[in-house]
């Protein structure tokens, strides 16, 4: 088992888990270098999951404000090919959404066979801000994070690989990037005076996340818990999970509509 990954049945509780950990990866530049070949990597197993069409995949993104979803998804798929690959974002349920039960939209986004999908926040804001905001019963959250395990139970059990990463950042880690978007004018459209409100909020999504990575941390469905002060280690860390559990789908590309002999026959 990989050691960002929140054994099931276990208890999460994030003071334990260092957000400036680097493992065992000391230098910038090196970790750098490596997820260069990562992303080749990647790319590669990516066409095999695309030529096979028999497994899918589901990657969740979460995190607190600035964690680094967006930069995740910019830096460690950079290299696949966007033809196999969608990033689903979720923000406030729309008018229809909020008519249908809570997982209605999250399913129609769930990956086709050979695809790979990315939530950009997911599924889990339906039990993250509601215990956080205290706008639902307990009752009514504990048989959401149920309702959580059946869906994804279900996805995995129809072959699509899913893999949910928390990405980890400290409180003045948090302030420290809050302060940089609020210098740089190419990020200033990202900042929200509703960043703050909910930053006060700070210890109560610290409870909440512990809640929801210790309920849903399944067999079928694992959280990886990665530490994200430092970005490079964040996506090197990533990729690396990617990689081993695509490695294991065991892809291979079909085998072509002709004999070797015909291919070698044939004259352009």
């Amino acid at each position: 088992m990989h050691r960002h990954c929140v054994r099931p049945g276990s208890r999460v509780r994030l003071a334990d888990v260092d957000p400036d950990d680097s493992g065992k990866h000391a230098h910038e530049l090196a970790a750098k270098a490596k997820l260069a070949g990562d992303i080749e990597r990647l790319a590669e197993l990516q066409e095999r999951l695309y030529a096979e069409h028999r497994y899918a995949v589901l990657i969740v993104l979460q995190g607190m404000d600035t964690a680094g979803k967006d930069g995740t998804i910019k830096h460690v798929m950079s290299g696949v090919n966007p033809s196999g690959c969608e990033v689903a974002p979720f923000k406030v349920p729309t008018e229809e959404e909020a008519a249908h039960d809570f997982l209605w939209r999250v399913h129609r986004h769930a990956p086709r066979r050979g695809h790979i999908t990315i939530f950009n926040r997911s599924h889990y804001e339906d039990v993250l801000a509601p215990r956080v905001h205290r706008t639902f019963p307990k009752r009514v959250l504990r048989q959401r994070y149920d309702h959580i395990n059946a869906f994804e139970h279900i996805l995995a059990e129809n072959d699509t690989l899913v893999l949910k990463f928390f990405l980890h950042i400290s409180k003045n880690e948090q302030r420290r990037r809050l302060q940089e978007r609020l210098r740089d004018p190419s990020k200033q459209w990202k900042f929200s005076p509703a960043d703050l409100k909910e930053r006060r909020l700070w210890d109560r999504y610290v409870d909440a996340y512990e809640k929801l990575l210790t309920r849903c941390s399944t067999e079928a469905a694992p959280w990886y818990v990665i530490p994200s002060n430092k970005k490079w280690y964040r996506n090197l860390s990533v990729a690396e999970i990617l990689i081993d559990a695509l490695d294991g789908l065991g892809c291979t590309y079909p085998p072509p509509a002709l004999l070797p002999a015909q291919l070698k026959r044939i004259r352009l």
